[in-house]
């Protein structure tokens, strides 16, 4: 049987995830959810206005809402957003299509998860997300998940050493937590961290 076949080389480019959910080629997705966000969910005092951009299949959607926390699950690429809704069903409400940079929650964010976002675009295009963050989260409330450190210089995934990170964001959030993921897939395998950051005040 052929491989799957790519026309498209800019992650930029929603087609570019287009064709790869539509081919069904998604090494990044684990397909359920990590046990780290799990337990941040089971150990939070309560339920947090929840954003969760670059859903793709959007697993953890059903999770949450499940937890009972407002959550909003976002992709730019049309064919992420119908897997999402094919796979989620009852639940495919919470996912929309919408442009991270432009997007606009109803309600006053307290967490926004990070997992296999960051690291899909390119890190010229890093600054811009980290801003975003701080943008849409108010004083107080988290920024959290799996961060993937790695210097190797073509992606995606796209990753940065821990300094990096740190420089990234220590403008805006103050780090938390820091953990070794011990329950990787493949492609993170060794090099993703669980972290939580919150917001500074401003």
């Amino acid at each position: 049987m052929p491989g799957p076949h790519f026309a498209r080389r800019d992650p930029n480019d929603p087609a570019f995830w287009d064709e790869r959910f539509t081919q069904r080629f998604m090494p990044w997705d684990q397909g359920g959810v990590p046990p780290m966000l799990a337990r941040f969910v089971a150990d939070a005092p309560t339920p947090l206005v929840t954003l969760i951009p670059g859903c793709g299949l959007g697993h953890e959607v059903r999770h949450l809402a499940l937890a009972q926390w407002d959550v909003t699950a976002i992709d730019f690429s049309p064919a992420a957003v119908a897997s999402a809704h094919l796979a989620l069903h009852e639940f495919a409400g919470h996912v929309q299509q919408a442009d991270f940079f432009t997007f606009q929650p109803e309600r006053p964010l307290g967490f926004i998860y990070e997992r296999a976002f960051l690291c899909a675009l390119p890190r010229e295009r890093w600054p811009a997300v980290a801003a975003r963050w701080a943008e849409l989260l108010p004083a107080g409330a988290l920024l959290g998940g799996f961060f993937f450190f790695d210097d190797a210089p073509k992606g995606p995934p796209f990753g940065a050493g821990p300094d990096d990170i740190a420089a990234l964001l220590r403008t805006a959030f103050v780090l938390e937590e820091d953990v070794a993921v011990e329950q990787s897939i493949a492609v993170f395998a060794g090099k993703e961290r669980w972290q939580l950051w919150r917001r500074r005040n401003d």
